[in-house]
């Protein structure tokens, strides 16, 4: 017969569940934990000195969960708390969706001071982002928070100093203090400009750069390559929802 160990007794007024971590309380763990390891059988605590400490056990377990583990059960329960201690539950990772989209046309408006969208003929890597119908539509399949950043290339055909705006629009409606403005001076004039905008979407939203021109000289230009350098789109898009790191 083993030489039971006595160990303290955790008092009834500590709850054998922790509520922050939903796991046996310390205390209790330690305490089942020496009672079951200071024996080779349940039964050797019902001996002297341990039976009060055993039977104060009982009545405290008993008036939280209602039954006292068996011995096979306490054995199954020491296992999976050690497990849990030494390996943490694992946090999911939220799915990596985005998408590089890119125009090879110049894109002109239709009219002054009326809003049009910019569109996509090309996809460089998508994976939940997506060009939709019209091809203006940059959609996502994914809830997340989400970093849109764009670049233009802006070009003048008219001698006189034009305004350029530049807007988002989500689900067809204008965002509120989304716009940008540039002024493009002289002919053959060219503006770089470059802008990037945080969107907290649900699956299926959908949103488009919008613009509008002082005079339709102004355009967004794109030209062929040309060495030492490669092709020049008129707008590049890449969105990606990495804002958020891992599921809490």
């Amino acid at each position: 017969m083993a030489t039971a160990n006595p160990t303290p007794i955790t008092p009834p007024r500590v709850p054998l569940i922790d509520e922050r971590t939903g796991l046996i309380d310390r205390a209790w763990y330690l305490f089942f934990y020496n009672l079951f390891t200071s024996t080779q059988d349940i039964n050797d605590l019902r001996l002297a000195p341990v039976a009060q400490a055993y039977d104060q056990a009982i009545a405290a377990v008993e008036q939280q969960v209602g039954t006292l583990p068996s011995a096979a059960q306490l054995a199954e329960l020491v296992k999976e708390v050690e497990a849990l201690q030494l390996t943490p539950p694992p946090r999911g990772f939220k799915r990596s969706r985005y998408g590089s989209f890119y125009d090879t046309t110049t894109q002109t408006a239709t009219a002054i001071n009326t809003a049009k969208a910019i569109t996509f003929n090309n996809t460089d890597l998508s994976r939940g982002v997506t060009i939709g119908s019209p091809t203006s539509r940059v959609t996502v399949d994914t809830e997340g928070v989400y970093n849109f950043q764009t670049s233009i290339q802006l070009d003048s055909t008219v001698a006189t100093a034009e305004e350029f705006y530049l807007w988002f629009r989500l689900n067809g409606v204008d965002v509120t203090n989304s716009a940008s403005q540039a002024r493009v001076q002289g002919n053959n004039a060219e503006v770089f400009l470059a802008l990037n905008y945080f969107f907290d979407l649900k699956a299926g939203d959908y949103v488009e750069l919008m613009f509008s021109v002082s005079n339709l000289g102004v355009q967004l230009l794109a030209s062929g390559a040309v060495a030492p350098h490669p092709g020049i789109p008129s707008i590049i898009l890449t969105v990606a929802n990495n804002i958020g790191g891992i599921e809490s």
